[in-house]
């Protein structure tokens, strides 16, 4: 009885820990095989992503390497206010943007309609051909790839010998600023297109059937099926990859960039990240005022990541979190 009235007495949110407690107790005891296995993931990320968020200091200081984070100077906000007045900064930004923009529009949508146009490919070895050949460009480095995008669009490369054969003047297309954005965004797409269309290739075998059948039985053909079918069953992965991708969609490909980057591109090929190496390790060595626009980076793509999210959440009912 005794026992019955201390319960009582004891706040329901503290009966709540406790509960959740006992669980993770119980759980830790039963599945200690599955929690030890995930001990090296969650090192990896203390090591690599959560240890060196100490460095966001820098982005206040004046820092220099040989000084240390102890040893350099505090300049507090001095470092944001030189990258607003910064017009190689805002150049940097606007390109970022319209490539982001392009990445996002051209690297998400396309691989749905690829995806979808595989699941309804019937002969087999021509479906697993076409998949395996859109997947290898993303498994070939970055360096390789840039190196064969140089050699076909140079002065004789072959692509540049096609475009010349249908009535254009040869150039060096990669030096012409004018083509920048567009050999970028094809390029990120050859090379994700057959990787990000994996996740929808599954989310689209694991569509039931039945659905398919009854929508025969309408007399729906393959096109509705495929629109008021397919589609609306796949529609909580495409929104969970939407918003995965806008949180990424800042990070636009830097080691193509930085690869593809000529001086007399930079018009239109610097971008955050190649500002960022160029004004730290690429020969500017202000290190305080990099970190300070990688961080303003950061911001702007938390920022996106959790508006597509609330926007989601409010149109569709559906979120990532």
């Amino acid at each position: 009885m005794n026992s019955e009235i201390a319960k009582s007495m004891i706040p329901p949110r503290q009966e709540k820990k406790k509960k959740r407690a006992e669980v993770f107790v119980k759980d830790m005891k039963k599945n200690w095989q599955l929690h030890l296995i995930a001990v090296p993931v969650i090192l990896f990320f203390l090591v690599f992503s959560y240890f060196p968020m100490v460095g966001i200091v820098t982005a206040f200081m004046n820092y220099r390497p040989t000084l240390g984070i102890f040893g350099s100077k505090w300049v507090y906000f001095d470092n944001f206010a030189k990258f607003v007045s910064d017009p190689a900064f805002w150049l940097a930004l606007r390109n970022t943007v319209v490539m982001a923009l392009l990445n996002l529009s051209f690297g998400f949508f396309i691989p749905i309609i690829f995806a979808l146009l595989l699941a309804e490919l019937r002969t087999k070895w021509f479906k697993r051909t076409l998949e395996i050949c859109s997947y290898m460009p993303n498994f070939v480095a970055a360096v390789v790839v840039c190196n064969l995008v140089i050699n076909m669009l140079g002065d004789n490369g072959i692509i540049t010998n096609l475009f010349v054969f249908f009535g254009m003047e040869r150039e060096n297309m990669l030096a012409n600023p004018n083509n920048f954005w567009a050999v970028n965004t094809t390029v990120v797409l050859w090379q994700s297109m057959g990787y990000a269309a994996i996740v929808f290739t599954a989310a689209i075998a694991g569509v039931n059937q039945d659905l398919h059948e009854a929508a025969v039985l309408d007399g729906a053909n393959r096109w509705q099926r495929v629109w008021h079918v397919t589609l609306p069953a796949i529609l909580p992965m495409i929104i969970t990859m939407f918003i995965l991708k806008v949180g990424l969609m800042f990070s636009t490909g830097f080691d193509n960039i930085l690869l593809l980057y000529m001086p007399m591109t930079q018009e239109k090929a610097d971008v955050i990240s190649t500002f960022v190496y160029r004004t730290s390790v690429g020969g500017g060595n202000d290190f305080g005022y990099a970190a300070a626009v990688g961080l303003f980076q950061s911001i702007i793509a938390t920022a996106l990541l959790l508006g597509s999210n609330w926007l989601s959440n409010k149109v569709t009912k559906s979120s990532l979190f």
